[in-house]
């Protein structure tokens, strides 16, 4: 048993959830040598929800975009040439489309310009951080590559500093993480239960204006999207802005809905991936170190974001962008 698991088995007595309605009290009888409980009252409206929190973080993985093979495995034939054909749209396909965009990024340049001194632009820092859950398959995941690979050139084009991450889990229906919460016999309310894939396409130390955009060909891969966990992708895009030493540091979710994931949603509260979406985004509004905004695809994020965009065809993904990133690089 690793140390993340020490907060996953209950070895104590005290409450327990019931997996419907919140706690109960934890009754032990020790049977055949082992201790086992008996739960018998609901809990009292005293005793907190409990926290959020992972079940085990033993099998989540950080990894740069061009080591994914290692994680997802070699491609099989049907989806490299799946992914051959997806990139070619990317590359030839939205070739209006990119010149469009990169038309406005010129324009959007001179007006951000005109507004920031060169000191405030190189103070500067933004993340972007990518949704890539299964729900953003095919046009969506085909304009995300485009749209980041540009705005993260204009970006730095500018003098302000980029940051490209993306995240989904390695597995559905819970992975291992789920795997061991059976063998540790299923204890309730067991929190986060599925292995969370966080994914750096361009970090803050590759200052290169273009690269062709080829590390963004791994985004549609067609086995890589598959659950959407917000809250904790958010904290570790924040931490990793909050290490640069920029004075201004802005991150701004691309997403097409609420977090999502089966395996966690089934064993918890209905609520319990929005809720701590909606607490990690108090924290950083309240901390006051981060601007936060969010792009929403098909859905509409204000309920969670104190600055968000709206879309409702992934093409209008890079336009929207460029202007809420003027906006918030203009403002005040």
């Amino acid at each position: 048993m690793g140390r993340d698991d020490l907060n996953s088995v209950p070895l104590c007595p005290g409450w327990v959830g019931n997996g419907r309605s919140g706690f109960e009290p934890r009754v032990w009888q020790r049977r055949q040598g082992c201790w086992h409980h008996h739960a018998n009252q609901v809990r009292p409206s005293y005793m907190p929800e409990p926290a959020y929190r992972p079940y085990t973080t033993k099998f989540d993985i950080e990894i740069d975009a061009d080591h994914l093979d290692n994680v997802l495995g070699p491609l099989t034939s049907a989806n490299a040439k799946a992914l051959d054909e997806a990139w070619d749209v990317v590359q030839t396909g939205l070739l209006s489309w990119r010149t469009q965009l990169h038309l406005l990024a010129a324009d959007t340049d001179a007006r951000v310009r005109s507004h920031l001194s060169k000191k405030q632009l190189t103070g500067t820092a933004v993340t972007l951080l990518l949704d890539q859950s299964g729900s953003m398959r095919g046009q969506k995941m085909l304009f995300s590559a485009a749209t980041a690979d540009i705005v993260h050139e204009f970006l730095l084009t500018l003098g302000v500093s980029c940051e490209v991450l993306g995240f989904t889990t390695s597995h559905w229906r819970g992975g291992r993480s789920r795997n061991r919460w059976k063998w540790r016999f299923r204890p309730h309310n067991p929190g986060r239960l599925n292995d969370l894939l966080h994914i750096i396409y361009r970090s803050f130390t590759d200052n290169r204006v273009s690269t062709g955009g080829w590390v963004y060909r791994q985004m549609l891969r067609h086995d890589l999207a598959k659950e959407n966990i917000d809250g904790e992708a958010i904290e570790w895009a924040a931490r990793r802005l909050l290490d640069h030493p920029a004075n201004r540091k802005i991150l701004i979710v691309l997403s097409d809905g609420a977090p999502v994931d089966d395996s966690t949603l089934s064993e918890n509260r209905p609520t319990y991936l929005t809720d701590h979406l909606q607490e990690v985004v108090g924290h950083i509004v309240s901390a006051a170190q981060i601007s936060i905004a969010s792009l929403g695809i098909s859905f509409r994020p204000h309920d969670f974001y104190p600055q968000s965009g709206y879309v409702e065809s992934p093409s209008d993904m890079g336009n929207a962008l460029i202007r809420l990133l003027e906006n918030i690089l203009t403002e005040g």
